[in-house]
């Protein structure tokens, strides 16, 4: 669930990008993992995520996908996320959003790949956590259940935002469940070739 997905060359993904290269943390990735501007994005890359910055600010930062573990985690559900010790205080602090031009899924009979994107928007604002590991962020995509359209594909999606509650949901003292009913569950999909 949520594996990939892609950052298209768009005037709106330009300016979360710009804002990624020009954060001091972008060194300090080169030659541990591929930063990745453009394209597809795939765990272990760093990407541009929106999080606050020391003064609770938005701010754009180079992060890596995926929290260090026994195995390396890429998604956390809604639904549990408060309550894991893995992902309870990102839950409470340090929530953040992942823009993207659209994610991807794959059909579980035909395993045909699938992009999905919300209607009437440039961008998918797709809610994550993140953390600091070795000095560094990382962040996971938070999944939900799917929307009935979506089903057939997958019984989990992301949780997505529209953008004017991007702001609130990575307020460090905000309240993450007030936002949920807001989540966007009506996408638009194509198959890919």
């Amino acid at each position: 669930m949520c594996c990939r997905y892609w950052t298209d060359e768009s005037p709106e993904m330009r300016v979360f990008v710009e804002k990624m290269n020009r954060s001091s943390l972008i060194n300090k990735w080169q030659g541990l993992s591929e930063v990745r501007t453009f394209g597809e994005i795939r765990p272990t890359n760093v990407a541009p995520v929106i999080a606050p910055n020391r003064f609770g600010e938005r701010a754009v930062f180079p992060m890596r996908w995926g929290f260090s573990g026994r195995t390396l985690l890429l998604n956390a559900r809604t639904e549990t996320a408060a309550e894991k010790p893995t992902f309870r205080e990102a839950w409470q602090r340090h929530r953040c959003i992942v823009p993207a031009s659209w994610y991807f899924e794959w059909e579980h009979s035909s395993k045909k790949k699938y992009r999905l994107w919300p209607k009437d928007s440039p961008l998918t604002f797709l809610c994550g956590l993140y953390r600091i590991e070795n000095g560094l962020p990382v962040f996971v995509i938070l999944t939900r259940g799917s929307g009935e359209r979506l089903c057939f594909l997958h019984d989990r999606m992301p949780l997505i935002l529209p953008e004017e509650y991007v702001k609130d949901w990575i307020h460090p003292g905000g309240q993450p469940e007030e936002l949920l009913p807001y989540a966007l569950t009506d996408l638009k999909y194509e198959a890919l070739s």
